[in-house]
């Protein structure tokens, strides 16, 4: 069988609208929600939220995240501060068959195996039914919208098992170019045969003599295996969504200093987000080394990675600007100054350590991305680097920045961004997310005109356009994941705009999106003065 990469393509993508989709569809069934939009064919949000005591700004994710599913429509009068919520052609099919999510969803509830990075029996009766159940509805499925549905189980049931494979060793090259018995593999066989004559079924393996051969397909999706992990790391959130639809919205953020996070698992979201992002910094080392290419006296004398994480993408460009650029060669004379900044402790801590360990040498100091002139003043007192002489760099952080309420508040900003957008449940109006991405660029603007500000970014796009190109985005996930989680991604037109309006202007020559259509979900950009 020819396998058209294409097509998996496409069916990994409808997978990860199932992660999100799934709970978010289930909760509103279950709460009456749809029930009264069925009665009301088109309600105010604002009235929906204070009829079921609703947590407005999550409530506003949700029926956006089914929006973006073709199921329902989603209207936002940004100058009158308005979103309405209505029926389509969809609609009423789809609501009478979110049933079909309930024992997927149940056994998210109640156990922790779709987060979980080991595959045991403890559950493998429960995770049989689950493949059976899916079996029963993928054969009852005659629709489109059934069949939609069908493939959102089909991605809740695949996405966290591949990641768990990949992140316990399954989909090394060994056990990927030759055929091996459940035995070879897992300490618990039996219950590892089921999970894989499951795959076998979707054609991800083949079997013969009792071993396992992975096919086209199978290949196709272990090499992306990571693509799932940051929705996947996501899954402690969406376990608690009805609570935080109807209830505490800030159930997992009630945390202490020290205390692991509780809304995402962070190990299989870095591990995901490694794998996912490589692509991106390939086109980032094409910047960096144009830039350290150029006359000395133009160059900067270093770089700020704002957020480092554990330093590797600081160790990276460090390693791309020595061996590949003339400031490699002149490092003797014109030193490379160095700078991590994260504002969580423990990163900068594995952040030191890598880098002594690469024996490269570099400032690595907590910074808060909402607070540029504490960082400024700490570099020129302690170190003698000036910010304003840097480039400075960062990957998908911007859009996690702390909210905080703008402080010169623009009566007349009617924002042109499609996003759903809240803070521990409340609803923040898109016009006052707009002022606050305005005064995030402003406080930068004067240490990143001189050499820049490089970023890779997320988006958003309108639902109707993601509705449009299901099966071609990610964007449902991205907008579930980021919106649940008080992240705020908007389109690339806005971030442009809102750039340009603080004195930052995108460099054509360097900018680039992904995909390279109109629903691009990923940016790259100098952001110059």
């Amino acid at each position: 069988m020819i396998v058209h990469k294409n097509d998996l393509r496409q069916h990994l993508f409808l997978h990860l609208d199932g992660l999100v989709t799934a709970p978010t569809a289930y909760y509103l069934l279950q709460s009456g929600v749809l029930q009264e939009l069925l009665d009301q064919t088109s309600v105010d949000l604002q009235k929906l939220t204070e009829q079921f005591n609703a947590n407005e700004g999550y409530l506003n994710v949700a029926l956006r995240v089914l929006a973006s599913q073709g199921f329902l429509d989603y209207h936002l009068d940004t100058a009158k501060e308005v979103i309405t919520i209505s029926l389509n052609a969809n609609s009423k099919e789809a609501f009478a068959h979110f049933h079909w999510y309930e024992a997927t969803v149940k056994m998210l509830e109640e156990t922790d195996f779709f987060t979980s990075v080991k595959i045991t029996s403890e559950h493998l009766s429960r995770l049989q039914n689950l493949f059976d159940d899916y079996h029963q509805k993928k054969a009852l499925a005659q629709t489109e919208v059934q069949k939609q549905i069908v493939k959102h189980l089909e991605g809740y049931l695949v996405a966290p098992i591949a990641v768990s494979l990949g992140m316990t060793g399954m989909f090394h090259k060994y056990f990927m170019e030759t055929s091996f018995s459940a035995e070879e593999f897992h300490k618990e066989p039996e219950a590892f045969k089921v999970i894989l004559d499951f795959f076998v079924s979707l054609d991800w393996f083949s079997r013969k003599n009792g071993n396992y051969q992975f096919t086209e397909t199978g290949l196709f999706f272990a090499k992306r295996a990571t693509a799932y992990g940051v929705t996947v790391s996501y899954l402690p959130m969406f376990k608690n969504l009805n609570q935080m639809l109807f209830g505490n919205a800030s159930v997992l953020r009630e945390i202490a200093v020290h205390e692991e996070e509780k809304h995402v698992n962070r190990e299989m979201n870095v591990w995901g987000s490694g794998g996912a992002h490589s692509t991106y910094f390939k086109v980032i080392d094409d910047i960096i080394i144009e830039l350290f290419n150029k006359p000395i006296q133009e160059q900067p004398k270093g770089i700020l990675d704002m957020g480092c994480g554990n330093g590797a993408f600081l160790e990276h460009i460090f390693e791309v600007i020595e061996r590949q650029t003339l400031r490699g060669k002149l490092l003797d004379d014109y030193p490379l100054f160095l700078v991590g900044a994260d504002y969580n402790q423990a990163a900068l801590k594995v952040t030191r350590a890598n880098l002594i360990k690469a024996d490269i040498w570099a400032k690595v100091v907590w910074g808060d991305i909402g607070q540029p002139d504490l960082l400024a003043k700490d570099l020129k007192e302690n170190y003698t680097i000036d910010l304003a002489d840097l480039l400075n760099v960062r990957t998908f952080l911007d859009h996690n920045r702390i909210w905080e309420n703008p402080k010169n508040s623009n009566p007349s900003r009617v924002s042109t961004s499609t996003g759903a957008f809240a803070h521990r449940g409340a609803r923040i109006s898109n016009n006052l997310v707009e002022e606050n991405l305005f005064e995030h660029f402003k406080k930068w603007s004067p240490y990143v005109k001189k050499f820049g500000l490089l970023i890779i970014e997320l988006h958003t796009i309108a639902p109707q356009l993601t509705a449009q190109n299901r099966g071609k985005t990610a964007a449902t996930a991205y907008d579930a994941t980021h919106g649940f989680s008080d992240q705020f991604i908007v389109e690339i037109d806005v971030l442009h705009k809102i750039a340009a309006e603080a004195g930052l202007q995108p460099d054509s020559l360097y900018f680039k999106k992904y995909p390279e259509a109109d629903y691009a979900t990923v940016s790259i950009n100098l952001l110059k003065g």
